[in-house]
């Protein structure tokens, strides 16, 4: 059960390693340079990856703090065939709704520039399809539903480390959320009580592939030091 050592007043010395500020500066630079790197992917190869670097992936995203540290997601890793078929042909079905039905004149000028379009063929090439719940309520020991806290923030921290992770181990990945994604839940077999959260699409870029040509905004429009 999540957070027991927590509940039972147990607390562990903690093992963090002091660095010198050359080290510490050197290292957010390098981690910055890095994930500056990371481009989402929308032509994958077929080529496999070891299931183990999308393990240790997933370690990594389990490891990301959540309220009261009760762990509110559940990662569904797809690698089959056929269920990769089903989920993207319900994935098409709801994006062929929403340009063309749906989105805002404003919506698709926006994502114009990326040259997105209802077609989703990435869904069945990539090896893995890890697709993100995030659950509403977890069990307690009694078999009780307890509440979790703050679920979405908790999510969102988990699906950016998994990024985070994928990328340092030269995986690259993809996020997709059609809307609406219960379908989700009733191909992959999931409780009604979780939320599709998001399809992250893992997996090596094909041959040649092309990103767009797009720019992240610098630092003294996203943050300020007061």
């Amino acid at each position: 059960m999540a957070g027991t050592e927590q509940e039972a007043g147990r607390f562990i010395p903690l093992a963090f390693q002091r660095l010198d500020e050359a080290d510490m500066a050197t290292r957010a630079r390098a981690f910055y340079q890095h994930m500056r790197s990371r481009r989402s992917v929308r032509d994958f190869s077929a080529q496999p990856l070891p299931r183990s670097v999308i393990e240790d992936a997933l370690r990594t995203a389990g490891s990301a703090p959540s309220g009261a540290n009760m762990q509110p997601w559940h990662f569904s890793v797809v690698e089959s065939a056929e269920v990769k078929r089903e989920i993207r042909l319900a994935a098409e079905e709801e994006e062929r709704e929403f340009y063309q039905r749906r989105a805002s004149d404003e919506w698709l000028d926006a994502l114009a520039p990326l040259g997105t379009d209802a077609h989703k063929p990435f869904l069945e090439t990539a090896p893995y399809l890890i697709v993100i719940f995030l659950k509403k309520f977890s069990a307690a020991e009694g078999g009780e539903q307890r509440k979790n806290y703050y679920t979405s923030e908790s999510v969102g921290i988990a699906t950016g480390m998994l990024l985070a992770a994928l990328h340092n181990a030269g995986v690259a990945t993809l996020t997709h959320t059609p809307s609406p994604m219960k379908f989700l839940n009733r191909i992959l077999k999931r409780p009604d009580s979780e939320r599709p959260y998001m399809i992250v699409v893992a997996g090596l870029p094909a041959d040649g592939v092309q990103v767009p040509a797009i720019g992240k905004k610098p630092l003294q429009e996203i943050a300020e030091f007061i």
